[in-house]
């Protein structure tokens, strides 16, 4: 394996590792300082912490449903792992690389919740706009899905820049 391939695969662990503890940690604050408490008005009437056991998906829909996110998290990791595998070691996808890295930590971090809790710790509320509340896996998955999207549709790349992706091509 290269040096470049090595570096990658090592920035794309401690980034997933990092998010994970940074997002489990930020969690367990929120369990120890905010369960059972008032809502912590950051900004009042604008941004607060609210502690939130959240057994749905976002906006609260599909309640109860942990079998199925656990099975659809388990696709998308799959999935995401092989489009990191796959993808280029060149200069011009190392943000990719990240993005994709930031999404399996936010992926992992809720799943994490899932499986030990049967439910996702949120406590992030935007009051302004009320905003579903949500944590910091939720925050990772979505900026990163939203930077990918600009990226990949208006940035420079063109259709055959991801052809790593067709099942047979080889990659170097």
């Amino acid at each position: 394996m290269k040096k470049t391939k090595k570096w990658l695969f090592l920035m794309d662990l401690c980034i997933i590792l990092a998010g994970i503890i940074l997002d489990q940690f930020t969690k367990h604050l929120a369990v120890v300082h905010l369960k059972g408490q008032e809502p912590v008005q950051l900004i009042p009437g604008v941004l607060e912490f609210r502690y939130l056991e959240n057994r749905g998906a976002a906006f609260g829909i599909f309640q109860d449903r942990q079998t199925l996110f656990l099975i659809m998290t388990a696709i998308i990791l799959v999935l995401l792992f092989y489009v990191i595998i796959r993808m280029p070691f060149e200069r011009r996808f190392y943000l990719l690389h990240i993005l994709c890295a930031v999404i399996i930590a936010g992926a992992f971090g809720n799943m994490f919740d899932r499986i030990r809790l049967n439910y996702v710790v949120d406590f992030i509320y935007f009051r302004l706009v009320d905003f579903p509340i949500f944590n910091v896996a939720d925050i990772y998955v979505t900026c990163s899905c939203i930077i990918g999207a600009v990226i990949i549709l208006f940035g420079k790349y063109k259709d055959e820049d991801f052809s790593f992706l067709k099942p047979g091509h080889k990659n170097s």
